[in-house]
């Protein structure tokens, strides 16, 4: 590309150099020049501002000199006079052609650098557009594509999830075998929408599609297609569907769709948004497909909710495929997997780890048994034992141990008859979830834990499991009461968690007589009116904080009266957990007398953990499991796990 350029210029440069012919040149001295004008020997002098004198001599011969602008010697035109050399002044400068080259330069190599860069993506992304795409690729779509290293991930490197799994597996013989859909007359799926929460393996499960169709894969992410030029997001979805149009049959893969697909209008993107506009273009290509064109359109997202309306319809997205947080089962396959590669000891039951792990995703498993690997590391072990997957488990759900936060003789107390309070609540109520463990070993901003994890999983909750778990919440806080004579700080926590709870209880599924079988749903903006408030009037609100009020009175009511009647039971407990710090579901059954709790009695939800905390504890990120899904499904409590 360079050489012609770089050519021509080299031609003009020796063209036009003064001193390119073959002629030889002397150099004279000042003296010497004198003596040869003396000799009547110089034919010519070209004499410039600078004092350089150039000529030929009476031979032919070509000359050069200096006079030195020192010596001012007024007799040298005189001599040249006498001896009738032929004088010329001249003031030095550079070739015109050179000036305009030098010129033009700067300019012809920004050109070229543009040039060689638009060349370049045009080879790199398959052909090119005009306008912003022919130059640097802005336009270009930016999606990874995997044609000839196509992805290998199966399904059968996905636990669990079957019917997740049966419902693409349609689009990955669709892909296959399009002819034979043709010949019913039916016309495959033009779109897959994949919800589920974060973590679920969303992604996962459209690179195995890819590996199981064994077609070209175009993935890229929604924010991708948004820049700060405007209009480079619809010239980017176009470039990916002419793309997969042409390498057709493939999947196009856009992971966190609600980037560009949030609803428009009022509540979502203004009329004149980059968004819109990438988001109108991706609803036209996706309406433009050619009948016989095999191109489906894989999205992944955990924000259902606020995705467009146009862009959910049949004809664009026409199956909308759920990814919920895995079973029992489910978590039991997912820690295999993920334990494959991992020495584990000959005590670790993947079967109890995963019932202790409900309203886990799959990266949370993930992450749970590398952080049982690292405690290995930390202990100098290459196999990772049972108590290294309940390590690992605690600093998920609680935090890190802290050896430095430790606590006052008093404080300790406090936090034994605290927990213990919890405890005996949980194991003498019908309808409460066991209690796995109870400590009052400081962990991240819990000063104490009492653990709760169900054994057997269910979906409904009757109104006696939800009274039962605003009694446990708040046992803690009456057996301070009981024992100690006043509440502390450390109850917040149980009261913002129990507050939430009988709120909900009240306004959403209707368990208060006095409201009435109504559920209002959650307050503020909603898909259908992103502009809505409250959804009741001031005396609705009123009664409900009345009926709120009345469930968690009552509620302590319950706790105490449990409490009360189990007083020496309660000693008990609390001078076991200053002994031992820690104790376990199967001590408390001993001190209480209660039999241990048959699989199919408990109801889960996730793992929910009470705790005594300081008043207004810092803010952890991270440090807290996210809550389930399911807990914002009709008919779920909203309990999430709780330091």
């Amino acid at each position: 590309m360079w050489i012609l350029p770089i050519g021509i210029a080299l031609a003009l440069l020796l063209l036009l150099h003064p001193g390119s012919k073959s002629t030889p040149t002397r150099t004279l001295t000042y003296t010497g020049f004198v003596n040869e004008v003396t000799a009547n020997k110089v034919s010519t002098a070209t004499i410039t501002s600078t004092g350089s004198v150039t000529g030929t001599l009476h031979g032919g011969a070509h000359y050069t000199s200096q006079i030195p602008t020192a010596l001012n010697d007024t007799s040298l035109s005189p001599l040249l006079r006498a001896h009738k050399v032929q004088v010329t002044g001249t003031i030095p400068s550079t070739s015109s052609v050179l000036s305009v080259l030098s010129f033009l330069l700067p300019f012809v190599l920004i050109v070229g650098v543009f040039i060689w860069i638009g060349r370049k993506s045009r080879k790199q992304m398959g052909g090119g557009l005009g306008g912003l795409g022919g130059i640097m690729g802005i336009g270009k779509s930016k999606a990874k594509v995997y044609d000839e290293e196509r992805p290998t991930t199966r399904f059968s490197d996905i636990a669990g999830y079957e019917g997740s799994k049966a419902e693409v597996m349609e689009v990955v013989d669709f892909l296959k075998h399009p002819d034979r859909y043709a010949a019913a007359g039916a016309v495959g799926p033009k779109g897959v929408l994949m919800v589920g929460p974060p973590g679920t393996g969303k992604t996962h499960l459209a690179r195995a599609v890819a590996g199981e169709a064994g077609v070209p894969f175009f993935a890229l992410s929604g924010s991708s297609f948004v820049e700060m030029f405007v209009g480079v997001g619809a010239s980017r979805v176009r470039d990916l569907f002419a793309d997969a149009r042409k390498r057709s049959p493939s999947i196009i893969f856009i992971d966190e769709i609600d980037a560009i697909g949030g609803r428009r209008g009022p509540g979502g993107f203004g009329s004149n948004d980059e968004r819109e506009q990438t988001l109108n273009q991706l609803l036209s290509d996706m309406d433009g497909f050619e009948p016989g064109a095999a191109v489906v359109v894989m999205a992944a997202t955990n924000r259902a909710e606020i995705l467009d309306a146009a862009l959910l319809r049949p004809g664009r997205f026409d199956r909308t495929v759920e990814i919920p947080l895995p079973n029992q089962k489910e978590r039991m396959a997912i820690l295999a997997i993920h334990s494959k590669t991992k020495k584990l000891g000959p005590l670790v039951d993947l079967d109890a780890v995963s019932r202790g792990t409900p309203g886990f995703s799959g990266a949370d498993l993930a992450n749970l048994v590398n952080e049982a690997a690292i405690n290995a590391v930390r202990a100098r072990r290459a196999v990772i034992s049972a108590a290294d997957f309940d390590a690992a488990r605690e600093r998920l759900l609680i935090g890190r141990r802290d050896a430095s936060n430790a606590l006052l003789p008093e404080e300790k107390h406090a936090v034994a008859v605290h927990e213990a309070g919890h405890a005996l609540v949980a194991i003498l109520s019908e309808h409460a979830d066991p209690v796995a463990k109870v400590t009052i070993l400081p962990r991240g901003a819990a000063l104490g834990v009492t653990e709760q994890l169900p054994i057997s999983e269910r979906h409904l909750y009757p109104e006696s499991y939800l009274t039962d778990t605003l009694a446990v919440r708040l046992g803690g806080r009456s057996a301070e009461i009981l024992v100690l004579g006043e509440p502390s700080t450390g109850a917040s926590n149980d009261l913002a968690g129990a507050t939430d709870l009988a709120t909900r209880m009240v306004r959403e599924w209707g368990f208060s007589a006095e409201v009435g079988p109504i559920g209002y749903g959650p307050e503020g903006p909603s898909r259908d009116n992103p502009f809505a408030g409250r959804p009741y009037a001031e005396e609705t609100q009123r009664a409900i904080d009345t009926e709120v009020a009345r469930l968690l009175r009552e509620a302590e009511a319950q706790a105490s009266d449990v409490l009360q009647a189990h007083l020496d039971t309660l000693g008990r407990v609390v001078e076991l957990l200053l002994e031992r710090e820690t104790i376990d579901g199967a001590d408390l059954a001993a001190i209480t007398g209660m039999p241990k709790r048959r699989p199919g009695q408990e109801r889960v939800m996730a793992p929910q953990a009470v705790a005594m905390v300081p008043a207004n504890p810092e803010p952890r990120a991270g440090a807290w499991l996210r809550p389930s899904a399911a807990a914002t499904e009709p008919g779920r409590p909203p309990v999430r796990p709780r330091p």
